[in-house]
């Protein structure tokens, strides 16, 4: 009898051998230079002086064998991370606030900060806070409300060094950007009063997470109008075309001759409503929206709007580097939001 030994199998193709990581040693070998020039160049350090030939080697180097810095070493070095957090909105934005987001996170890459989104997903106040700080984020920049002083206490322990919020009300602890929404309100009313209106509907947003909004929006249009005789009539109003639907089917009743919509785009759903059932704009009802969006210079007729100046992109980002730098200063506050009637064909 013969025995055939055990022989292992070989497969039809070999699996391809990993690929070690590169170092920075790899990238200052290939560039000729010492690995503390490289830690120099990639983590943008401006207490050395570097030629720009130099500078252009270790890049060179670097993206030739796939190196990146490892953002955990350089966090220990640093003492902190250089990682931003901002929880995505549990609202729905719209496009004025997008573009913003999206220049803030372009103006603090340039100050070499990392940005990341977190879904905020069945999270909220200081559950919220909790998770955010898992990540040890060096600052945590907060839209909208539902963060209070313990949710800050809990991030500052954590790391973080700056805690931000962008909203209606200031948060003891953190600093502040105060979006002044009752100016947007009253901007809008003041317009209506001017052409004459007097029986003005506010359009109330019923989707959650926007009353922080629409209810000093709508304060706003009851003081640009108070004392003079006109009457102000909220009008809850989901964003569907159904909600839309049976508000303007029922506007023979309401007798509003004008509408602030809270912004453009329940401006826009709301005017083809009422256009459907044959309400004349603006000789019926004036239609005023907010934000400015591209999409309402477009209809006919074009939609009067309120704009709002959101601080630049730039200004937080400059905001969040000093409160890192010196995370014990005192918290600054700061009221933006800036708004102007754009008057166009609709009131």
């Amino acid at each position: 009898m013969v025995e055939i030994p055990n022989t292992p199998s070989v497969p039809s193709s070999a699996a391809p051998v990993p690929r070690s990581v590169p170092t920075s040693a790899d990238v200052a070998r290939l560039a000729g230079v010492s690995r503390a020039t490289v830690s120099y160049v990639l983590n943008n350090t401006s207490a050395v002086r570097i030629s720009e030939p130099t500078r252009r080697r270790v890049h060179e180097a670097a993206k030739e064998l796939g190196y990146v810095p490892h953002a955990a070493a350089r966090s220990l070095r640093a003492g902190h991370s250089r990682l931003v957090l901002m929880p995505a909105p549990a609202i729905p934005v719209g496009l004025l606030y997008a573009r913003f987001i999206n220049e803030l996170q372009w103006a603090l890459s340039r100050l070499d900060y990392t940005v990341v989104q977190y879904g905020t997903v069945g999270l909220r106040g200081d559950d919220a806070a909790r998770a955010w700080a898992e990540l040890r984020p060096v600052a945590v920049l907060v839209p909208g409300t539902g963060l209070g002083p313990q949710g800050v206490a809990v991030l500052k322990r954590s790391g973080a060094r700056a805690v931000v919020t962008l909203g209606p009300e200031r948060v003891e602890g953190a600093h502040a950007l105060l979006m002044d929404h009752e100016s947007v309100g009253h901007c809008a009313g003041s317009h209506l009063r001017a052409r004459g209106r007097r029986r003005v509907g506010v359009v109330v947003p019923e989707e959650d997470g926007l009353e922080a909004y629409s209810r000093p929006r709508l304060e706003g249009v009851r003081q640009a109008l108070h004392g003079t005789g006109a009457t102000v009539t909220a009008l809850p109003l989901a964003h569907t075309e159904q909600a839309a639907a049976r508000l303007a089917a029922d506007w023979p009743r309401l007798g509003l001759d004008a509408v602030f919509a809270y912004n453009d785009e329940y401006a826009m759903l709301l005017m083809r409503a009422l256009k459907d059932e044959g309400v004349r704009i603006p000789e019926d009802t004036a239609v005023v929206g907010a934000d400015d969006l591209m999409l309402g210079r477009l209809l006919r007729p074009r939609l009067s709007t309120v704009h709002v100046e959101l601080p630049s992109g730039q200004y937080l980002a400059e905001l969040v580097d000093r409160a890192v730098r010196d995370p014990h200063a005192e918290p600054e506050t700061h009221k933006v939001l800036g708004a102007s009637l754009v008057r166009r064909d609709s009131s």
